[in-house]
């Protein structure tokens, strides 16, 4: 089996921690360790050295490669562009199918949080199970522990359970939901939260692709034809300007037949805002979170990061504060989703400085 760490994101709504030169998947949020490092880690357990692929722009796979130099050069697959995470993946596949044409692929994100290893391999190893089985695709559901709006959600059918343990027949993808409907997704027992981690023979997905992406399929097929050509970065460059940015959710999982989930019983975070961090560090009695020089004074649930500064708040609640040298981001938790936004007008106002 090879496994697939996507780590092209840029983490936008980690801003102003997260950089061009520092994305997410590079910064050390938890620990002493990159969350690249922690998830190559955690795939060194169960995975062979060279079975382990990075997908990332040539600038990011240098940086990567600079953190974790035991994996081989060629094992990291530049994309030219990001273009979200079907292209990615197709990409990929192309790789591991040149490789070995009856592969199977785990793909996962490069900056996710997962506590408990051992069935973290369970889970995969299943999986992998099912896919030696039956020609179908798998994705990684989590047991969801409170109506998240951040999150996707798989809705399963649990009247058609897989021989293989936790694997379930899927119905439908629901997008990012309100909290209502978040609420009514808990309360019928039907739905998982959406991982973002997948596993599948790179043939079937490549088949997926050529049913239901036709475009990036054509895309595709012309650099296969190019794989260890002098050719190849000319036509890579060439198909990728063609190729319309989606993700294997929309492009693929939600239009095939073929598509299992199985349910995992490990501890799991996207980590994909402040607030998502807040909520996996340990408080003090105020149920804040302080790294710095940080006075507090009548305030609750905070996270506050003021490396080298003396940051003071008085009556502040449910705020998360980042003060740095050169940028201070203050954003109530309800909102974190919304950085992102911040970043979108830095862009807008050419503040590179800042990003």
């Amino acid at each position: 089996m090879y496994h697939v760490i996507l780590a092209g994101g840029s983490g936008s709504r980690f801003w102003p921690k997260s950089r061009e030169n520092t994305p997410k998947q590079l910064l050390k949020i938890l620990g002493e360790e990159t969350m690249i490092r922690l998830t190559y880690n955690r795939l060194r357990e169960i995975a062979d050295l060279d079975k382990i692929f990075v997908v990332a722009s040539a600038k990011l796979s240098k940086l990567i490669h600079n953190d974790i130099p035991e994996i081989p050069e060629e094992n990291f697959i530049i994309e030219p562009s990001g273009k979200n995470t079907a292209p990615a993946i197709g990409l990929a596949a192309l790789h591991i199918f040149k490789r070995d044409s009856n592969a199977i692929m785990g793909v996962y994100p490069a900056d996710h949080l997962i506590i408990g290893d051992s069935k973290f391999k369970n889970i995969i190893t299943n999986a992998q199970k099912m896919v030696e089985q039956k020609p179908c695709l798998i994705t990684i559901g989590i047991e969801p522990t409170y109506p998240a709006t951040g999150y996707g959600y798989i809705q399963y059918d649990s009247n058609k359970k897989m021989d293989v343990k936790g694997v379930y027949k899927v119905k439908t993808f629901a997008e990012k939901p309100e909290k209502e409907t978040a609420e009514k997704f808990i309360i019928s027992g039907e739905f998982l939260w959406n991982a973002g981690m997948f596993v599948w023979k790179a043939e079937i997905i490549l088949l997926e692709m050529k049913t239901f992406m036709c475009e990036l399929h054509d895309s595709l097929d012309s650099i296969y034809d190019a794989l260890g050509t002098p050719q190849y970065e000319t036509v890579l460059d060439r198909e990728w300007e063609l190729v319309h940015p989606e993700s294997i959710d929309y492009g693929i999982l939600e239009k095939a037949k073929n598509v299992y989930t199985i349910k995992a019983d490990f501890q799991w975070n996207d980590l994909g805002s402040w607030y998502s961090l807040f909520n996996v560090l340990t408080k003090n009695n105020e149920t804040n979170y302080h790294d710095g020089d940080v006075i507090s004074v009548q305030s609750e649930n905070n996270l506050i990061i003021s490396p080298g500064r003396l940051t003071a708040v008085v009556g502040v609640k449910d705020m998360a504060i980042i003060n740095l040298d050169d940028a201070t981001l203050i954003v109530p938790h309800d909102k974190s989703e919304a950085v992102k936004d911040v970043v979108k007008m830095l862009k807008s106002m050419n503040k590179s400085e800042y990003l």
